[in-house]
This record gives C-alpha cells, sequence and structure tokens, in this order.
C-alpha cells in the first residue's frame, strides 16, 4: 500500500484545477538541478529535456498540438525543490512534472505534487521508498537496490583476490545514505570484509582524514556513494595519497561532468548504468544520433532519463488524446487520467523498454557496467564491459 507523506507547506498549494480547461501547447514541468553543485547532474537532463521536446513537436506532438517544457531550478536542496514544485503546480498550470534530480529533494517536494495530484516521474531518484511516497509519484530511474551491486560484482571479476573493502559515502544526501546500504549488503553477501566506513557532506572538499583510515585500513577496493563534485574530490585525494586499487563509484558518478573534477585520476574508476549509447533499440539509436549532432557527444544516463521522462508523459498523452482532445479536458481530470495511463502503459525508450508496476515502480531490462577511460586531463568515456 501506497504511504502518502504530508508536510506543513502542501495545503497551500491546492488550486481550483479541476475547473480549469487544458492550455496549449500542453505544459509539462522540468523541475531540476541548474544551479548548486548539483547542477553537474541537471544540466546533462535539461539537455536531454529540450532534445526530447524538439523531437516530439517535430513529429506532431500530441495528435498535432505542440508541448512546451516549463523549467523550474530546484538547486540542490530541499526548498528550491518544494519552491519549483509550487511554481509549476500553482503558477504554471502544467500536467505533470520531470524532477527533482536528487532523491533527498523528492521526499521533500513529491508529497506537494501528490497532495495537489500532479503526476511525477523522477528522473534520477533511485533511493529507496520514492515511489511509496504516493500514488502519483512514480520514477524512469531504476532504483538503487537493482543499480548498485552490479559494479561491485563486475571489480571482483577484474580482480578475484579482492577481500578488504573500504566504504565512503555523503551522509548529508538520502541516495547517498540509501546506496551505501545497498552496497555494504552486497559486500557481506559476497563473502568480503568492511575494512572501514568512512563519511563525510556533499559539501566538503578535504578528504584526507576519510583518506588516510582507508589507506590505514589496508582495503583492496574502495567503493564511493558521493555526488559528481564531492565524489570526483574523493576519488582525486585517494589517488594522490597512493591507493592504488580498484574504485566503485555509486550513480552519482554517472556523469562525464565527473572527469574534469577528478581529471586523470577517474580514469578505472567502475559505475553500473542504467543506460548505455550502444543499446540496440530503435529509439535510442535516433536519440543517439540527434544528442549527438546538437551537442557533439555521446548522451550520457542523466539525459537519457530525462528525456525518457518527457518522452513517457508524451506517449500517454497521445493515447488520452485519441479518446478525447486534450483541450476538452479539464485540468484536474486530464492530470488524473494521466496518472492512470502512465502506470497502464509500455513504452519504448532510449533506456529500452519500460512498464510500471502499481506503485510507479520502474520496470526496466538492460543495466550496464561501465569502467572510465581518460583520454587526457579532462577529457574521457565511460567503455562498457562485460
Amino acid at each position: 500500500m501506497k504511504r502518502v507523506v504530508v508536510g506543513s507547506l502542501i495545503g497551500a498549494v491546492l488550486g481550483a484545477a479541476s475547473a480549469q480547461k487544458v492550455e496549449t501547447p500542453v505544459a509539462i514541468g522540468i523541475a531540476v538541478a541548474q544551479t548548486s553543485n548539483v547542477s553537474l547532474f541537471g544540466q546533462e537532463q535539461v539537455a536531454g529535456a529540450r532534445l526530447a521536446e524538439k523531437l516530439i513537436n517535430a513529429r506532431g506532438g500530441i495528435g498535432g498540438t505542440p508541448i512546451r517544457l516549463v523549467y523550474q531550478d530546484a538547486a540542490g536542496d530541499e526548498n528550491s525543490a518544494i519552491n519549483a514544485f509550487q511554481n509549476l503546480i500553482t503558477k504554471e498550470r502544467v500536467v505533470g512534472i520531470v524532477g527533482p534530480t536528487l532523491s533527498q529533494q523528492a521526499f521533500a517536494a513529491d508529497p506537494i505534487a501528490e497532495r495537489a495530484k500532479i503526476p511525477v516521474l523522477g528522473p534520477s531518484n533511485t533511493a529507496k521508498g520514492i515511489p511509496q511516497i504516493g500514488n502519483y509519484i512514480a520514477r524512469v530511474s531504476a532504483p538503487v537496490t537493482v543499480i548498485a551491486p552490479a559494479a561491485l560484482k563486475q571489480a571482483l571479476k577484474l580482480d578475484p583476490k579482492i577481500k578488504r573493502v573500504a566504504v565512503m559515502y555523503a551522509q548529508n544526501d538520502a541516495f547517498s545514505v540509501s546506496e551505501t546500504g545497498i552496497f555494504q549488503d552486497t559486500i557481506k553477501a559476497q563473502g568480503l570484509t568492511v575494512a572501514t566506513v568512512q563519511k563525510s557532506q556533499t559539501t566538503d572538499t578535504d578528504f584526507t582524514t576519510q583518506v588516510t583510515a582507508v589507506l590505514n585500513a589496508k582495503a583492496d577496493l574502495v567503493v564511493i556513494s558521493a555526488l559528481a563534485a564531492d565524489g570526483g574530490n574523493i576519488i582525486k585525494q585517494l589517488r594522490q595519497l597512493g591507493y592504488k586499487g580498484l574504485i566503485v563509484g555509486g550513480n552519482g558518478f554517472n556523469t562525464t561532468n565527473l572527469f574534469p573534477v577528478c581529471q586523470k585520476d577517474c580514469d578505472g574508476l567502475l559505475v553500473a548504468q542504467a543506460y548505455s549509447p550502444l543499446q540496440s533499440g530503435a529509439t535510442n539509436q535516433v536519440f543517439v544520433k540527434e544528442y549527438r549532432a546538437l551537442y557533439k557527444k555521446d548522451p550520457p544516463q542523466f539525459a537519457a532519463q530525462a528525456y525518457a521522462g518527457v518522452q513517457v508523459f508524451a506517449d500517454a498523452l497521445r493515447v488520452i488524446d485519441r479518446k478525447k482532445k486534450l483541450a476538452q479536458w479539464d485540468l484536474g481530470d486530464l492530470r488524473a487520467a494521466l496518472n492512470k495511463q502512465i502506470l497502464a502503459g509500455k513504452y519504448n525508450t532510449p533506456l529500452g523498454e519500460l512498464r510500471f508496476d502499481k506503485e510507479g515502480e520502474i520496470n526496466q531490462k538492460e543495466f550496464f557496467v561501465a569502467q572510465v577511460r581518460m583520454k587526457d586531463a579532462k577529457t574521457g568515456s565511460f567503455v562498457f564491459v562485460k
């Protein structure tokens, strides 16, 4: 059964949407991090969403009606995400929201959308419990319980002699806390020893104390759950202080924006991913071609997931539009119908075929593990391994 979380700010955002007609173009909200250190992810999400809008409208939109993406900066904190959601719901009158970037923000902002009955698709909210926030909350990002173990198992393939594992994580980030729990359970399930557990903050820049503890623990492998900015600095300082072994990074490392942070020291990092440009589906091949043409590089996971979020909204709206034109709907009724259709549909996205269970949890078939290979001090690529 869904658990609905209600905060003190939620009641103020309830409006009379059921009496308002749907405006055209159809507005879909994008509430991701455009500022703060989390913008390393948000920049890629904006890029993916903009490409989705371009391609969807080039193909006729929703039965001839274009979509319009409305952006609100959710930054990297809970209050910014709450404000972004409130603006999209009450001022912009969107039919649904793709966002926010962080799981910690989702736990704060999603209840507002739930109370107002606005469908939300989390593009990168992988922590345990996100879909259970409410009936209107779903995600196109595979949960950490599915993703995290894959990279650890790949590290054991590369070095079967690994016995002692150091764990590092950002204790002020809900996703990192959730992910490190999965990592630590997987380490123990593989018969390995957790040699040390080191905590930090996403705002930290000096990790000398934690890295020294890792070195003193004589770890064969380091597993890190953090965001790109702090995580990249952890990797850099591990290498600078003499750590030579394999490093596994969590979902926060799934961005090429990591490379300018840890630079040459990123080389060899293992990361499990929910997306690959090599995925063979026709939808992904079009996405990769168009993304390369527009941005001159391969699409990263965060861009693909944001694209998928917009696509799911558009595909579900098309089904509804074929039964009753969108302009004839009251906004509140359309939001409810859209939420129902999202959960009922099947979607061929750049991530592969997606479905949702009754709680809004994603069912995704394909996952990957990549190893970073740096070309020079600031540029590199994710090379997929088997």
